[in-house]
């Protein structure tokens, strides 16, 4: 659910909005009388929202997307090697391999770059544009401590906290057409 005021993306029964801190009518955010609380993947509908510590927009959708992310001051954001299309001057960019050499090699066997680049704004907020290698579309998904596959060459930008690997995906997935290895997503935030 979304801020009715705002339109930024809304926790699972918050009273107060993270975004303009406007008040949420309570009824608005339960789910009816006799259904539980829906589990599984939640993508976001309208393009708009937050993440830990920052705000995102996804603008040119369809084919041409390109995600703007707002970040805090000091905070960080994780993005696939040549996602970037801009950034801000005060904005860090760390490009490292993740899982050292091994990491790296597993990614690159995915369809990911060995390595992966963290931005985080310094001194003040900043901002950070990222677009896909090919043209196509920008979902945010937002992970509750559960596992998401990805298609190799498919991941973009994600929540620091978020772990990414490579996992073999067998014969299932190269005979569908995905190739022999997948990216896992795990953890809690925004993919």
């Amino acid at each position: 659910m979304n801020c009715p005021k705002c339109g930024a993306q809304l926790l699972a029964g918050a009273t107060f909005c993270g975004g303009c801190g406007s008040k949420v009518e309570a009824a608005a955010s339960a789910p009816p009388a006799g259904f539980a609380q829906p589990h599984g993947i939640n993508i976001d509908a309208d393009s708009r929202g937050q993440g830990v510590g920052y705000n995102y927009e996804v603008l040119h959708q369809p084919a041409f997307s390109l995600a703007v992310i707002q970040l805090q001051a000091e905070q960080s954001i994780q993005a696939e090697a040549g996602a970037m299309v801009s950034m801000s001057a005060n904005v860090e960019l760390q490009s490292q391999m993740k899982g050292g050499l091994f990491g790296a090699i597993k990614r690159a066997a995915g369809g990911e770059s060995a390595f992966v680049s963290t931005f985080t704004a310094r001194g003040g907020p900043g901002e950070v544009t990222f677009a896909p290698g090919a043209p196509g579309d920008i979902a945010a998904i937002e992970l509750n401590n559960q596992n998401f596959f990805v298609q190799s060459s498919s991941y973009l930008a994600g929540d620091a906290s978020l772990t990414v690997d490579t996992k073999w995906g067998g014969a299932k997935s190269f005979f569908g057409g995905e190739g022999l290895f997948v990216l896992l997503v795990q953890g809690r935030g925004l993919l």
